[in-house]
Protein backbone atom coordinates (compact mmCIF):
# COMPACT_ATOMS: atom_id res chain seq x y z
CA UNK A 1 0.00 0.00 0.00
CA UNK A 2 1.35 3.51 -1.10
CA UNK A 3 0.24 7.10 -0.07
CA UNK A 4 1.41 10.23 1.48
CA UNK A 5 0.95 8.37 4.91
CA UNK A 6 -0.62 9.87 8.16
CA UNK A 7 1.77 11.22 10.81
CA UNK A 8 1.03 11.91 14.16
CA UNK A 9 1.91 14.95 15.68
CA UNK A 10 5.44 15.64 16.75
CA UNK A 11 6.02 11.39 14.88
CA UNK A 12 8.49 10.64 12.93
CA UNK A 13 7.58 11.74 9.38
CA UNK A 14 9.13 10.39 5.84
CA UNK A 15 12.57 8.48 6.19
CA UNK A 16 12.73 8.40 10.57
CA UNK A 17 11.61 5.79 12.76
CA UNK A 18 12.11 2.17 11.94
CA UNK A 19 12.31 0.70 8.33
CA UNK A 20 10.10 -2.28 9.19
CA UNK A 21 8.09 -3.10 12.45
CA UNK A 22 6.97 -6.79 12.72
CA UNK A 23 3.80 -6.92 15.05
CA UNK A 24 2.14 -10.21 15.47
CA UNK A 25 1.31 -13.01 18.10
CA UNK A 26 3.88 -15.56 19.15
CA UNK A 27 4.96 -18.38 17.16
CA UNK A 28 4.23 -15.50 13.93
CA UNK A 29 8.36 -15.73 13.66
CA UNK A 30 8.76 -12.00 13.92
CA UNK A 31 12.49 -12.83 16.01
CA UNK A 32 13.38 -14.69 12.77
CA UNK A 33 12.26 -12.96 10.40
CA UNK A 34 13.46 -9.81 11.32
CA UNK A 35 16.66 -10.69 11.98
CA UNK A 36 16.60 -11.85 8.21
CA UNK A 37 15.20 -8.49 6.98
CA UNK A 38 17.87 -6.75 8.81
CA UNK A 39 20.64 -8.77 7.15
CA UNK A 40 18.91 -8.24 3.53
CA UNK A 41 18.36 -4.47 4.32
CA UNK A 42 21.34 -4.05 5.68
CA UNK A 43 20.58 -2.92 8.79
CA UNK A 44 20.30 -3.46 12.33
CA UNK A 45 17.77 -5.80 14.30
CA UNK A 46 15.68 -4.74 17.33
CA UNK A 47 13.39 -6.67 19.21
CA UNK A 48 11.50 -5.13 22.31
CA UNK A 49 11.15 -8.06 24.47
CA UNK A 50 14.82 -7.96 24.80
CA UNK A 51 14.97 -4.70 25.43
CA UNK A 52 12.46 -5.31 28.46
CA UNK A 53 14.34 -7.94 29.78
CA UNK A 54 17.72 -5.87 29.57
CA UNK A 55 16.02 -2.91 31.75
CA UNK A 56 14.39 -5.35 34.17
CA UNK A 57 17.28 -7.47 34.46
CA UNK A 58 15.06 -10.69 34.33
CA UNK A 59 13.01 -12.75 31.52
CA UNK A 60 9.94 -11.37 30.97
CA UNK A 61 8.11 -14.11 32.47
CA UNK A 62 9.64 -13.52 36.08
CA UNK A 63 8.39 -9.86 34.86
CA UNK A 64 4.46 -10.97 35.15
CA UNK A 65 4.93 -13.26 37.64
CA UNK A 66 6.78 -11.15 40.13
CA UNK A 67 5.92 -7.30 39.38
CA UNK A 68 2.74 -8.24 37.42
CA UNK A 69 0.83 -7.76 34.09
CA UNK A 70 0.63 -3.33 34.19
CA UNK A 71 4.19 -3.41 35.53
CA UNK A 72 5.34 -5.43 32.52
CA UNK A 73 2.98 -3.62 30.34
CA UNK A 74 4.28 -0.31 31.42
CA UNK A 75 8.04 -1.33 30.54
CA UNK A 76 6.82 -2.39 27.29
CA UNK A 77 4.80 0.69 26.10
CA UNK A 78 8.35 2.37 27.30
CA UNK A 79 10.83 0.30 25.28
CA UNK A 80 8.23 0.36 22.05
CA UNK A 81 8.54 4.26 22.53
CA UNK A 82 12.36 4.27 22.70
CA UNK A 83 12.66 1.51 19.86
CA UNK A 84 10.62 3.48 17.54
CA UNK A 85 11.92 6.42 18.58
CA UNK A 86 15.76 5.22 18.45
CA UNK A 87 16.16 2.36 15.91
CA UNK A 88 16.40 2.76 11.65
CA UNK A 89 16.37 -0.42 11.46
CA UNK A 90 13.63 -3.87 11.65
CA UNK A 91 11.89 -3.51 15.12
CA UNK A 92 9.95 -6.67 16.53
CA UNK A 93 7.27 -6.03 19.49
CA UNK A 94 5.99 -8.41 21.67
CA UNK A 95 2.71 -9.72 20.67
CA UNK A 96 0.54 -7.73 23.05
CA UNK A 97 2.19 -4.67 22.79
CA UNK A 98 -0.29 -3.75 20.11
CA UNK A 99 -3.33 -3.38 23.09
CA UNK A 100 -1.86 -0.21 24.24
CA UNK A 101 -3.40 2.53 22.67
CA UNK A 102 -0.17 4.90 22.83
CA UNK A 103 1.89 2.17 21.18
CA UNK A 104 -0.85 1.65 18.61
CA UNK A 105 -0.66 5.59 17.63
CA UNK A 106 2.85 5.55 17.80
CA UNK A 107 2.62 3.05 15.07
CA UNK A 108 0.44 5.37 12.38
CA UNK A 109 2.32 6.13 9.36
CA UNK A 110 5.20 3.49 9.93
CA UNK A 111 5.90 0.48 7.82
CA UNK A 112 4.12 -2.20 10.11
CA UNK A 113 3.60 -5.62 9.14
CA UNK A 114 1.43 -7.85 10.58
CA UNK A 115 2.74 -11.59 10.67
CA UNK A 116 -0.35 -13.68 10.80
CA UNK A 117 -0.51 -17.13 11.82
CA UNK A 118 -2.44 -19.72 12.30
CA UNK A 119 -2.33 -21.84 15.96
CA UNK A 120 -1.34 -24.87 14.34
CA UNK A 121 1.70 -23.33 12.68
CA UNK A 122 2.36 -21.42 16.27
CA UNK A 123 2.24 -24.74 17.97
CA UNK A 124 4.44 -26.00 15.60
CA UNK A 125 7.07 -22.98 16.25
CA UNK A 126 6.58 -22.31 20.16
CA UNK A 127 5.75 -25.04 21.30
CA UNK A 128 2.48 -23.62 23.73
CA UNK A 129 4.63 -25.12 26.53
CA UNK A 130 6.60 -22.49 26.10
CA UNK A 131 7.64 -20.12 29.06
CA UNK A 132 4.95 -17.44 28.33
CA UNK A 133 2.80 -16.34 30.98
CA UNK A 134 -0.09 -15.10 29.13
CA UNK A 135 -0.65 -18.94 27.76
CA UNK A 136 0.20 -20.62 31.14
CA UNK A 137 -3.57 -22.21 31.25
CA UNK A 138 -4.38 -24.10 28.90
CA UNK A 139 -2.82 -22.63 25.76
CA UNK A 140 -4.57 -23.45 23.02
CA UNK A 141 -7.88 -21.55 24.27
CA UNK A 142 -5.60 -18.96 25.36
CA UNK A 143 -3.74 -18.36 22.09
CA UNK A 144 -7.42 -18.43 20.20
CA UNK A 145 -8.85 -15.96 22.53
CA UNK A 146 -6.01 -13.85 22.72
CA UNK A 147 -6.22 -13.69 18.50
CA UNK A 148 -9.79 -13.24 18.84
CA UNK A 149 -9.20 -9.93 21.05
CA UNK A 150 -5.79 -8.84 19.05
CA UNK A 151 -6.50 -9.47 15.60
CA UNK A 152 -8.35 -6.73 14.47
CA UNK A 153 -5.61 -4.41 16.27
CA UNK A 154 -3.11 -6.20 14.18
CA UNK A 155 -4.94 -5.33 11.01
CA UNK A 156 -5.32 -1.97 12.03
CA UNK A 157 -1.91 -0.97 12.90
CA UNK A 158 -0.19 -3.16 10.05
CA UNK A 159 -0.05 -1.41 6.29
CA UNK A 160 0.17 -4.95 5.17
CA UNK A 161 -0.78 -8.61 6.41
CA UNK A 162 1.56 -11.39 5.39
CA UNK A 163 0.63 -14.88 6.27
CA UNK A 164 3.44 -17.11 7.17
CA UNK A 165 1.28 -20.74 7.63
CA UNK A 166 3.55 -23.19 5.66
CA UNK A 167 6.31 -20.88 4.95
CA UNK A 168 9.89 -21.06 5.78
CA UNK A 169 11.35 -17.63 7.46
CA UNK A 170 13.08 -16.67 3.99
CA UNK A 171 9.85 -16.76 2.53
CA UNK A 172 8.02 -14.46 5.09
CA UNK A 173 10.93 -12.09 4.75
CA UNK A 174 10.71 -11.79 0.65
CA UNK A 175 7.08 -11.35 0.84
CA UNK A 176 7.34 -8.55 3.49
CA UNK A 177 10.35 -7.13 1.18
CA UNK A 178 7.31 -7.23 -1.45
CA UNK A 179 4.47 -5.85 0.51
CA UNK A 180 6.48 -2.82 1.57
CA UNK A 181 8.09 -2.50 -1.85
CA UNK A 182 11.36 -2.62 -0.51
CA UNK A 183 13.21 -5.01 -2.80
CA UNK A 184 17.19 -4.27 -2.97
CA UNK A 185 18.05 -4.96 -6.41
Amino acid sequence: MTGTGTHRDGGPGPGSGPAVVLIGPPGSGKSTVGALLAERLGTGYRDTDSDIERIAGKPIPEIFFEDGEPRFRALERQAVRDAVAEHPGVLSLGGGAIMDEETRKLLTGLPVVFLDVGLADAVKRVGLDAPRPLLAVNPRQQWRALMEQRRPLYTEAARAVVTTDGRSPEDVAEAVLDALELRQS
